[in-house]
C-alpha cells in the first residue's frame, strides 16, 4: 500500500533546457492532463516527441497512421511523432484460435451479461499475447527514438496510456448502469467488478494502465545507458489517480470518486513506480485531480470536487487576484444562481455522512451502493443544473487550469522527485498560481 503522500512545496525550476526531449507515450487526441506538460516542456524550449496507438483497418488489423492521419495528429501534438503503433489492450487478441473478447462479447444478450466467463489460463494467453505485441512494437519505437535524442540531451519520458475498457456495445450499456444508472437501471460495481467480465477488465486495465509502464521502463534501458553516458540523464513520469485533497470545512481533506474500477490498476501502477526507484531509476507517478474530459465524462459526478479548487484559489491566491476567474465562471451561470451556492453544494456532497462513512484511504478504491450513486447522480446534475449553457461549464475552466498546472508541477517536480508517488492536490495547484501570477494560467 502506498502512503499518500501529497506534494508540500513547490519544485524548484528543473535543469531542462532547449535541446532536451521530452517524449509522450500515450497518443493525444483532445484536450487533457497531458496537454499541460506538453505546454510547459515548449514553453521552455524542449522538443516533444509523441506517440500513436495507431489505428485498425476494416479487418482489425493494427497499422501505422496514414500520412494524413499522421499530419492531424502532430498537429494536435505540436511535435514530431514517431509513426509505430503502440496501442496496447487484450480484448481484440485471439487467443489458439478462439475468437476475441471483443468478439465474443457481441454474441451476450444484456440479460445474460453475467453468464460470460473467461478461464485463468485464457486471460493469461491474452494478456502475454498482447504485452509480447506492445513489447515488439516498443522495441521499434524506441531505436527511432535511439536516433534522433541528441548527445547531452536530458529525456523525460511521459507514460500517458491509460483505460482498457473493451470494445464492446453491451459493455457500455453495463458501465453506463454502473456510472450513471439509478433505480431499476443501477448496476453495483461490485457485481460487474467480481463478474466473468469485470474480471477480465480487471487484467485489460492492469495491461494498459500500468504495465505498459513496466515495459516502458525494461525496453529503454539501453536508452538511459547512453544518454546517462554522455551527460544527460532519463526520467519518467507517470499519471495517476488515487483521490484527492480538497478543501473541506476549512482543512483540506483527501476524498475520491465512487466507484473507480481502474483503480487497481492505478495502484499497481504506482507499485511499478516504487520498485524502479528502489533501483535506482528516476520513476514518478504523479496523482492528479479528478478534471472533466471527453474520456472522463463517462464517470458522472467525477467533477463535483473540482468545484472546490475556486475555494482553494480563493483562499491561497486571494481574492483580488482570483476576481478575473471568478467573474469568468459566474457569467457562466444561469440568472440568479451564484458560485457561493455552488461551493456550498459541492462541498455538502462530499462531506455528507454517506459518502464520508464510505471512503477510506486504506481501502481504495470503493465499490459504489445504490444509495450513493443516486445521490451523487443528484448533485452533479444539481450542479450541472446551475449553468445558463451546458456547453460553458465551470469545470470547463478548472479542468484547463488543473491540466496546465499540473504540467508544470510534473515537469518540474520530476527533476528531483521527492518520492515515487506524490499526490497534487488542491492546495499545490493554488501554491503555483500565487506563485505563478501572471503566468496566464488563471
Amino acid at each position: 500500500m502506498t502512503d499518500y503522500r501529497p506534494m508540500a512545496q513547490l519544485p524548484e525550476a528543473a535543469g531542462y533546457k532547449a535541446g532536451d526531449v521530452l517524449v509522450l507515450v500515450g497518443e493525444l487526441f483532445g484536450r487533457g492532463y497531458a496537454n499541460g506538460l506538453v505546454e510547459e516542456a515548449r514553453r521552455i524550449g524542449m522538443t516533444v516527441v509523441g506517440t500513436t496507438v495507431g489505428r485498425r483497418d476494416a479487418d482489425g488489423t493494427l497499422r501505422c497512421l496514414t500520412e494524413e492521419e499522421l499530419a492531424e495528429a502532430e498537429s494536435i501534438l505540436g511535435g514530431r511523432i514517431i509513426n509505430v503503433p503502440l496501442e496496447a489492450g487484450i480484448d481484440l487478441i485471439v487467443v489458439d484460435g478462439e475468437p476475441s473478447i471483443s468478439e465474443q462479447m457481441k454474441q451476450i444478450k444484456l440479460d445474460e451479461w453475467d453468464k460470460i466467463s473467461f478461464t485463468d489460463q485464457y486471460l493469461e494467453n491474452a494478456v502475454e499475447i498482447g504485452c509480447a505485441s506492445f513489447s515488439l512494437n516498443l522495441k521499434a519505437f524506441v531505436k527511432e527514438l535511439e536516433a534522433i535524442i541528441p548527445a547531452g540531451a536530458n529525456v523525460l519520458v511521459s507514460h500517458v496510456m491509460a483505460g482498457g475498457f473493451p470494445r464492446s456495445r453491451i459493455f457500455m450499456v453495463l458501465l453506463n448502469r454502473v456510472f450513471k444508472g439509478t433505480g431499476e437501471k443501477y448496476l453495483s460495481s461490485r457485481e460487474l467488478w467480481e463478474s466473468g467480465i469485470g474480471r477480465m477488465c480487471q487484467a485489460s486495465f492492469n495491461v494498459v494502465t500500468a504495465d505498459t509502464f513496466r515495459c516502458l521502463l525494461e525496453e529503454t534501458t539501453g536508452l538511459r545507458q547512453r544518454v546517462s553516458s554522455e551527460g544527460g540523464q532519463v526520467r519518467y513520469t507517470a499519471y495517476g489517480y488515487h483521490g484527492t485533497g480538497v478543501l473541506l470545512g476549512g482543512e483540506y481533506r483527501w476524498q475520491s470518486y465512487i466507484a473507480y474500477m481502474p483503480g487497481w490498476a492505478k495502484m499497481r501502477l504506482e507499485t511499478i513506480a516504487s520498485e524502479a526507484t528502489a533501483k535506482g531509476i528516476s520513476a514518478t507517478v504523479f496523482n492528479c485531480p479528478e478534471i472533466q474530459t471527453n474520456s472522463s465524462v463517462l464517470f458522472l459526478g467525477v467533477e463535483i470536487p473540482l468545484y472546490r479548487l475556486l475555494a482553494s484559489i480563493r483562499d491561497i491566491v486571494g481574492e483580488e487576484c482570483s476576481r478575473p476567474l471568478f467573474e469568468r465562471c459566474q457569467e457562466m451561470l444561469a440568472p440568479g444562481e451564484s458560485l457561493d451556492v455552488m461551493l456550498e453544494k459541492a462541498e455538502a456532497y462530499t462531506t455528507s455522512p454517506l459518502i464520508a462513512d464510505m471512503l477510506d484511504f486504506a481501502t481504495w478504491p470503493q465499490h459504489n451502493t445504490q444509495e450513493q450513486a443516486e445521490l451523487m447522480l443528484a448533485a452533479s446534475a444539481e450542479l450541472m443544473d446551475m449553468h445558463a449553457d451546458s456547453k460553458q461549464l465551470v469545470c470547463a475552466e478548472l479542468s484547463r487550469i488543473v491540466f496546465m498546472s499540473t504540467g508544470r508541477l510534473i515537469l518540474h517536480g520530476s527533476w528531483k522527485p521527492e518520492a515515487p508517488v506524490l499526490w497534487l492536490n488542491h492546495d499545490i495547484i493554488s501554491n503555483l498560481l500565487a506563485d505563478q501570477r501572471g503566468s496566464g494560467i488563471l
